[in-house]
């Protein structure tokens, strides 16, 4: 997997450069932009692949601010942790942000090592977020290669209905569903009715 990213947007060259060594020094990547326009326009060419790490925004940029660019992040469907870089008069915009479901924030003068433990969190929090994705999109493709009639049975077997119930409800024999129910259980890699259910239940 591609190493994760601390993306960095500040419009002041002279923080961007002690933020860029102070996350290097503790062996973070990072990408910086001065601006919300830089990071989307780097976003649009990596499309559709979605970036890998966090988003360190400062609030008080132009011509956009750090909340409007969070704002367009999410209109783009990305939900990578945002952490918030912010004056004291900003901190209302970025309890409005929160509710938004950013990360966090941290009041300047910020701590260097509370700033770096903070993004550490937020990359863990995005690699745990990733393994849950795949682990959906397995499940999905998993439920996606199901016959309509394999769904049938699967849905009976799941309410832990018995194979000859499931046949009168469906008019067939039950040799034909204990065949679909096999079939069943190889394509969602399960063992038993529970652990269908189990499936069923995460989506």
């Amino acid at each position: 997997m591609t190493k994760p990213h601390i993306y960095l947007v500040d419009d002041d060259p002279a923080v961007r450069d002690a933020l860029a060594f102070l996350l290097a020094s503790r062996g973070l990547q990072v990408l910086s932009f001065d601006g919300g326009p830089a990071l989307l326009a780097s976003l649009d060419a990596k499309s559709p692949a979605a970036p890998y790490g966090v988003f360190l925004l400062d609030v008080r940029m132009e011509p956009m601010s750090g909340t409007k660019l969070h704002d367009e992040l999410l209109a783009r469907g990305l939900r990578n942790p945002v952490l918030f870089l912010t004056g004291h008069g900003d901190i209302p915009m970025v309890v409005e942000a929160l509710k938004k479901g950013a990360f966090d924030f941290l009041e300047k003068p910020y701590s260097d090592n509370a700033l770096a433990d903070r993004l550490e969190q937020a990359l863990a929090v995005d690699a745990a977020m990733r393994v849950e994705g795949a682990h959906a999109g397995e499940r999905h493709a998993r439920l996606a290669s199901l016959t309509e009639r394999e769904r049938e049975v699967m849905g009976r077997v799941a309410a832990g209905r018995l194979n000859k119930v499931i046949a009168d409800e469906l008019n067939v024999s039950v040799r034909t569903i204990e065949v679909h129910r096999a079939r069943v259980f190889a394509k969602l890699g399960v063992r038993s009715a529970a652990e269908v259910a189990t499936l069923l239940a995460q989506g």
